[in-house]
């Protein structure tokens, strides 16, 4: 729980708090403009983190030589960095193995939480848990059914749902801060 010193101090921090939400949501405004373009943005994210990842696992793998997993802890940075110079060096085609992977993990997702709704009957709330799952796999129904043409905008959209989201959280808890 946090102390008076420290609600204080958040409460005098709410217009940071609301330029990062008003940021956000022109970022997921711009998204939704151009998801295409959102759509590249996120598969260079994706590669750039991939590939500073790989980076890291060699060198980690290279200080601790002598640990019997030296070979596997090499290998997995150095897929990791061929994934990542992948996804920069060819932004379309990571763009279709990306949004191959979301469908795929929209589709299990789904299924799980189908499973576990059903599971929690008859708890109150079960019923949620199951239309999140009967969504997430629809999602997933959605994007195949239209791929490889959905890999041009469905990374682009999701960005701009996960930004607007992002920025009006922000902006609500900074107009929150700036009342109390």
């Amino acid at each position: 729980m946090a102390t008076g010193t420290q609600i204080e101090r958040l409460k005098a921090s709410w217009i940071w708090l609301a330029i990062l939400g008003a940021i956000s949501l022109i970022g997921g405004i711009l998204a939704l403009i151009n998801p295409f373009a959102a759509t590249l943005a996120a598969v260079f994210l994706a590669g750039w983190t991939f590939l500073l990842f790989g980076l890291i696992q060699i060198i980690h793998a290279f200080r601790v030589r002598d640990w019997p997993g030296f070979l596997w802890s090499l290998l997995l940075g150095v897929l990791t960095v061929a994934v990542g110079v992948s996804l920069l060096f060819n932004p379309v085609s990571g763009a279709l193995s990306l949004t191959l992977l979301v469908a795929i993990l929209f589709l299990v997702l789904g299924a799980v939480k189908i499973m576990y709704g059903l599971s929690l009957r008859p708890v109150a709330g079960w019923g949620f848990a199951a239309l999140s799952g009967v969504i997430s796999v629809l999602l997933g129904v959605m994007i195949l059914a239209d791929y490889p043409w959905s890999a041009t905008a469905i990374l682009g959209v999701l960005l701009a749902i996960e930004l607007l989201s992002n920025g009006i959280f922000l902006l609500m808890i900074a107009l929150g801060l700036r009342k109390a």
